[in-house]
């Protein structure tokens, strides 16, 4: 039996349940899965501007905690916290155990980026429309799968640090090494994919962004757990936390995030293999425990995924609250004082009344009349100067919109686009550099 434990669902996540579950949680494997799609294209930009950047913006604080425990429990790490700079990533790692007097072992894969390899005739696979439609390039990654980390895992790194890998690969990767699995071997790959996905974004397994009062109880919600994984050699798991921690684990919960960005159930496309989803089993173990078993699948694509980033120009915002009698109306007003103003310097202008119809931006119904609104006003510019004359359009409403307007508050942000194309696998070249230090 393998046990392996999430220790994070993307960048910003929490930094203590990791530690307990590498302290309690008899692990032998963590995985921190912190990368997204404008994530790396983010990383990619810093990395731009300073050669030794480009890594998760938390690996420090994330290592400074972890590597003590992980060194104590014997507990290997695997992460794709290198997002644009595995390599500096590694290094950066060794750094932070020579000052702690830890001795460690780090494998940085690499052979993701494949921007070079990029046309811009290449075709997006959401729009159908080649690269050069969208903006200027900022970064190509192809999703690398578990065969890209076997040959790190097999130099007895303690920590593997990846740049952009599938989600569940991070998790099904030490499950071939530990087993011997065969990579063509479809039904354990199709079993591993799926335990790799229930656990790769941590909390919501246990009962986070499951949770809804009155209607899907989680106690302590404050002090949720993580999840892990006992998987056998047939790749049948049972996902559990540790005791004592908050959430809870159970079919509903499983279920959720079974179906989590999942378009297509009877063909989730991962780089390992084309799971069909349809066949999987749940069934309640325990408290607290959900096993998991008869995955099935077909081969993996011929093709990988590439997330491309590219710059879409600057967002610019501005906020202002009306209160009291008739504040709806006033708002209103405001928005469209703003938008007037607006029209001819900035495209795709939206007006949101917070609490009313900034999230389904659409009025339900008779709503009741709102005694406070908070209006936002947001809109794309090709430029920085020009997305800043959204947010001081909507400030300068103090003296010159409607009566009551208060707490203004304005933003400007560069915007990263995100679209998706297709590559060979040949075009990929996935390589491990080690990086130690000995105590």
């Amino acid at each position: 039996m393998i046990r392996i434990g999430s220790g994070a669902g993307f960048s910003g996540d929490r930094l203590e349940p990791a530690v307990i579950l590498v302290e309690k949680g008899n692990l032998d494997y963590l995985v921190l899965e912190c990368l997204a799609e404008r994530t790396i294209a983010l990383a990619q930009m810093r990395k731009r501007q300073d050669a030794s950047q480009g890594y998760d913006v938390l690996l420090e604080k994330r290592m400074g905690l972890l590597l003590p425990s992980l060194a104590k429990t014997k507990t290997r790490l695997i992460t794709n916290m290198g997002a644009a700079n595995p390599v500096a990533a590694a290094e950066k790692i060794v750094e932070i155990a020579r000052r702690a007097g830890i001795s460690i072992k780090v494998a940085a894969v690499t052979g993701d980026d494949v921007l070079e390899h990029l046309s811009m005739e290449d075709l997006s696979l959401e729009t159908n429309e080649p690269l050069h439609r969208f903006g200027p390039i900022i970064s190509a990654n192809a999703y690398l799968g578990a065969d890209a980390i076997l040959p790190a895992l097999q130099t007895g790194a303690d920590v593997i640090v990846t740049g952009r890998v599938a989600d569940p690969s991070l998790f099904l990767a030490p499950m071939i090494h530990h087993y011997g699995w065969s990579t063509a071997d479809i039904r354990r790959m199709a079993q591993g994919t799926v335990v790799g996905h229930l656990l790769e974004c941590a909390g919501q397994i246990t009962g986070g962004y499951f949770a809804d009062p009155g209607k899907k109880e989680v106690p302590n919600l404050s002090q949720l757990g993580f999840p892990f994984a006992d998987v056998d050699e047939e790749g049948t798991a049972v996902i559990g936390k540790v005791e004592g921690t908050g959430g809870v684990i159970n079919l509903a919960t499983a279920k959720e995030q079974l179906l989590y960005e999942v378009t297509n159930p009877f063909e989730y496309i991962t780089p390992d293999v084309i799971v069909d989803f349809s066949t999987v089993r749940l069934r309640q173990a325990g408290e607290n425990r959900v096993e998991v078993s008869g995955s099935s699948g077909i081969p993996r694509p011929a093709t990988l995924k590439v997330s491309v980033g590219y710059h879409a120009g600057f967002v610019g915002e501005g906020e202002i609250s009306y209160a009291g009698s008739n504040a709806l109306a006033r708002a209103k007003l405001a928005g469209e004082v703003v938008s007037e103003r607006l029209k001819s310097h900035v495209t795709e202008i939206r007006v949101d009344y917070i609490g009313m119809s900034s999230v389904h931006r659409t009025l339900f119904g008779q709503c009741p009349e709102p005694y406070e609104v908070r209006l936002r006003v947001a809109a794309k510019a090709p430029t920085r100067e020009a997305a800043e004359q959204i947010g001081e359009e909507v400030e300068a409403l103090y003296t010159n919109g409607p009566a009551g307007g208060g707490g203004a508050r304005k933003y400007v942000k560069e915007v990263i686009g995100i679209v998706s194309v297709a590559v060979e696998r040949e075009k990929t070249a996935p390589h491990v550099t080690i990086r130690e230090w000995r105590a």
